[in-house]
């Protein structure tokens, strides 16, 4: 079969596609990319999510790579994605990582990380792919196990005010949700004798019964738990740790985009200084706040590839995407979902503010609140999205909405001022048109779906 590789590695579904022949395939792909780019001298770190069969393929690769000559770190647990992407930096190797982040639970993946500690660009995918069974020369390397916690966790604390945070007065309700966070994210917690409640701490392979995925639709017992404990915030994690999901103390999830504008204004105030940088798909809300501290604007193709690519290359305070990942100057240009919980937490201490306020803050300084909403197409061949696409680079005006700026950077972005836009592109890794609409008012925007609608309908065959 041919294998593809997404925004973030390549995924498929366990037992169909994921099959140990496939497996060996891109293992051998990634190895030999690593042979013909370093020698057998660079180290390669191997770790997984609490999947099913995500510690058997995990032991799979690491063997496989040893006997080919490589000198292999394999977790002795499982471990959030960040964490592993970290110690690719800091013990200056290559990392692949089982996983496949907030899929549902029939999937399971590989991300391939570089030593610069981020997602592997394109290129570096491409090559994996070119070498795709391609065999090379065999030689005895090593193996050993490796917990990979501490070197992370010093990390952080040369980045995090735990002190500050010890003297916060709200309450922290840690979600698990049945991820690699558990005994990472209530570990560092303990370990600063920060006080916590929890849900859903053991690892289960079908986050029981749910998604992985730190959404509302996902985390209604934390949402419920927040509401009837008083002065309380929810925090949660993705499947491998590299999202975060955020419950106020009203009991309201607080999108990513809020979060990414609430840092940001925050570490302005600690005393970072650079570029903020987003995906194409993030709210206007992060241009606006941005603009009105007089932080210039990094804008990339969805995915964060590309934003750590832009974060490796630029003076950078944060990054991030509305999808729930961010990272900061000084860590990784990989999202990380605990990071994000604790900078949070951090914020508020170090404002003595609830998170509400905090959001009330970023809405006051905007001069309005933001209103999103996607719709997903789905279409029957590319060749039908690639028509609608072409219809939209076209488009001047929307009823008596007119374009002011038109961007193709990842689709096609239509910009009416600097409070409207309308985002058509097509899905990385399913068959669909997703059409983000965003605007200071809703009425705005139900009007631009209803003259969308139209011009798609005109479209169809």
């Amino acid at each position: 079969m041919s294998i593809k590789f997404g925004t973030d590695g390549w995924r498929a579904i366990l037992d169909q596609e994921f099959t140990r022949e496939n497996v060996g395939r891109v293992t051998l792909a990634m190895g030999k990319y690593i042979m013909e780019t370093f020698g057998y001298d660079k180290p390669v770190l191997v770790g997984y999510d609490p999947r099913n069969k995500a510690d058997f393929y995990a032991k799979f690769c690491a063997e496989l790579l040893k006997d080919k000559g490589f000198n292999v770190k394999l977790s002795s647990r499982i471990v959030p994605t960040p964490v592993l992407a970290y110690n690719a930096k800091y013990l200056n190797a290559e990392a692949i990582m089982f996983t496949a982040s907030h899929n549902p639970s029939e999937y399971l993946g590989m991300k391939f990380i570089p030593d610069y500690a981020g997602p592997a660009t394109s290129e570096i995918t491409d090559r994996i792919l070119f070498n795709m069974d391609e065999d090379f020369q065999a030689k005895m390397g090593t193996l050993e196990l490796i917990d990979f916690y501490s070197n992370y966790y010093n990390h952080l604390k040369k980045i995090i005010n735990f002190e500050k945070i010890k003297k916060l007065k709200t309450n922290i309700i840690f979600d698990g949700l049945y991820s690699a966070s558990i005994g990472y994210f209530d570990r560092i917690l303990k370990d600063n004798n920060i006080s916590f409640e929890t849900l859903h701490m053991n690892h289960d392979p079908n986050f029981g019964g749910g998604m992985p995925d730190p959404k509302p639709k996902y985390l209604q017992e934390l949402i419920d738990k927040v509401k009837t404990a008083q002065n309380s915030i929810g925090l949660a994690n993705d499947g491998d740790a590299d999202r975060f999901g955020v419950i106020n103390e009203k009991g309201d999830y607080v999108s990513p985009n809020v979060i990414i504008a609430i840092l940001l204004k925050y570490l302005l105030k600690k005393g970072y200084t650079g570029s903020v940088v987003k995906t194409v798909g993030s709210s206007l809300l992060i241009d606006n706040i941005a603009n009105k501290l007089g932080v210039n604007v990094i804008e990339t193709a969805v995915g964060f590839k590309h934003v750590g690519e832009a974060m490796r290359k630029n003076d950078v305070i944060i990054g991030g995407e509305e999808s729930g990942g961010l990272s900061i100057k000084g860590h990784i240009p990989e999202k990380d979902g605990i990071l994000a919980n604790l900078l949070i937490l951090e914020a508020m201490a170090e404002e003595e503010k609830p998170l509400f306020v905090l959001e009330n803050e970023i809405y006051e300084l905007a001069g309005c609140r933001f209103y999103t909403d996607r719709i997903d197409l789905k279409k029957e061949s590319p060749e039908e999205i690639a028509v609608v696409i072409k219809k939209f680079k076209e488009i001047k005006s929307i009823g008596n909405h007119e374009v002011t700026q038109t961007d193709l950077k990842d689709g096609v972005k239509l910009m009416f001022g600097d409070k409207t836009k309308i985002l058509a592109r097509p899905s990385g890794t399913e068959p669909l048109l997703r059409i983000y609409y965003e605007s200071d008012s809703e009425d705005k925007i139900r009007e631009l779906q209803k003259e969308v609608n139209k011009l798609i309908t005109d479209l169809s065959p």
